[in-house]
């Protein structure tokens, strides 16, 4: 058996379903914590690395024991945290800090997404992604002061996704063995999203609690 969109094979004994990508999962979780412990603008970086840390455990769900309902687990935090970096970067474009209300209302919108089927879900989450990644270059482009962080960001992300999609979608895909593209995946998304932290709540014209 093998997850969609994932070329590891799913071992149907044990709690860890897909070792490689259970275990990379957990990069998220890393990320997300040492974005925590520093958090270096205050409240808005907490609530960055809680929603890496919270893409990092829906990702286990899905690869480890793949309950029912581990689409959800796994689609809603990655949407919730695109649409929290494009809220971000919208913040620091008009000056002020926009109502969360903006990214709350994500999981709500995602429960049916989810519910229609992988494609639905999987064509969401790209848009958001572009609007996030739209977003957050636009920043880059006049705060010159956090162009730096956002292209390696960018660049870490474009990779694993590359590195994702060849190892999964291709013919060197191996379902049995221990390298994994998708697993590449998590390492370099969860750096990537380490390193885009210091631009969190970095908006211009207020001040950091």
């Amino acid at each position: 058996m093998m997850l969609a969109n994932a070329c590891e094979l799913y071992r149907d004994a044990g709690f860890i379903g897909q070792p490689a990508a259970a275990v990379t999962s957990l990069a998220f979780v890393v990320a997300g914590l040492a974005v925590v412990a520093r958090r270096p603008h205050g409240a808005p970086t907490v609530t960055y690395g809680l929603l890496v840390v919270a893409v990092g455990a829906g990702s286990l769900v899905a690869h480890g024991p793949n309950p029912p309902w581990q689409a959800y687990a796994h689609d809603i935090p990655i949407a919730t945290l695109l649409t929290y970096i494009a809220v971000d970067a919208a913040s620091d474009r008009i000056g002020r800090r926009l109502s969360p209300v903006w990214w709350f209302v994500v999981p709500v919108v995602m429960i049916p997404a989810v519910a229609a089927g992988p494609t639905v879900s999987t064509i969401v989450q790209a848009m958001l992604a572009a609007v996030a990644v739209g977003s957050g270059l636009e920043r880059a482009r006049i705060r010159p002061q956090l162009r730096r962080a956002t292209i390696v960001a960018v660049l870490l992300l474009a990779s694993g996704a590359l590195l994702g999609t060849i190892g999964d979608r291709t013919s060197i895909c191996r379902p049995s063995s221990v390298l994994q593209g998708h697993a590449l995946w998590h390492v370099l998304a969860a750096a990537g999203l380490w390193r885009l932290a210091p631009t969190i709540g970095r908006a211009r014209g207020w001040t950091p609690k």
